[in-house]
């Protein structure tokens, strides 16, 4: 048994090295856009492979455990959990590094429209991963319930950025290029939002047994 929960704990820590690692990256591709430095950018992208590795090992550990141990009740919705936030921790990376190719296309261009709400949208996504990644860490499903319900705000800045980018490459023609990226930019931004909605519903599952998936309610 207590060999078993030395495993269980270094699942837990080695799941807690790999959200490190992401948010970081998180962080590094927004202030290379915001900032145009080129240097965080190229280090986004220098550190996708280390994410992709910590992912399968943090799979194989999960799955060693899920096949010799036979886990039950909590135990093994906190493995099933970690499998699955694991997940949602690599694509996040992925999309960091999207942002950091989309901030080197846009390095030397004219800023357009002050970046219009990207660094605003980007303290909300930021603020999100954080809370799911404490509420996980803490078992706070109160924490948990507060990122679901920023969700639809992160929606709604992605909508409206989208449509100030039509606008403005309706006017501006020859800025498209840029315009686009902004574009592109807001969807990475968004759906790192979902991902961090992913992990706060995981720790629901995890705390509480619940799955609140697809449930209105838990927005409310």
């Amino acid at each position: 048994m207590r060999h078993f929960e030395e495993r269980l704990d270094e699942l837990r820590k080695r799941l807690l090295e790999m959200s490190g690692l992401v948010e970081s990256a998180i962080y590094r591709s927004v202030h290379a856009l915001v900032e145009k430095d080129e240097n965080l950018a190229h280090q986004v992208l220098e550190n996708e492979s280390h994410v992709n590795q910590m992912e399968i090992e943090i799979d194989d550990m999960a799955v060693r455990l899920l096949a010799l141990e036979q886990p039950v009740a909590t135990d093994l919705r906190f493995i099933t959990s970690a499998i699955k936030i694991n997940n949602d921790l690599e694509r996040m990376g992925d999309l960091a590094v999207s942002i950091a190719e989309r901030a080197l296309n846009l390095m030397h261009e004219a800023p357009v429209n002050a970046l219009v709400d990207i660094p605003y949208m980007a303290n909300l996504v930021e603020s999100m991963v954080r809370k799911s990644l404490d509420a996980f860490v803490k078992k706070d499903s109160d924490l948990a319930r507060s990122v679901l319900i920023s969700d639809d705000a992160v929606d709604d800045l992605r909508n409206g950025i989208y449509n100030e980018m039509v606008r403005f490459m309706e006017e501006n023609p020859q800025r498209i290029p840029p315009a686009l990226n902004l574009i592109f930019v807001a969807r990475s931004l968004e759906r790192i939002a979902d991902h961090a909605t992913n992990i706060a519903e995981d720790v629901l599952f995890l705390v509480e047994g619940i799955d609140v998936r697809h449930h209105a309610e838990t927005r409310t």
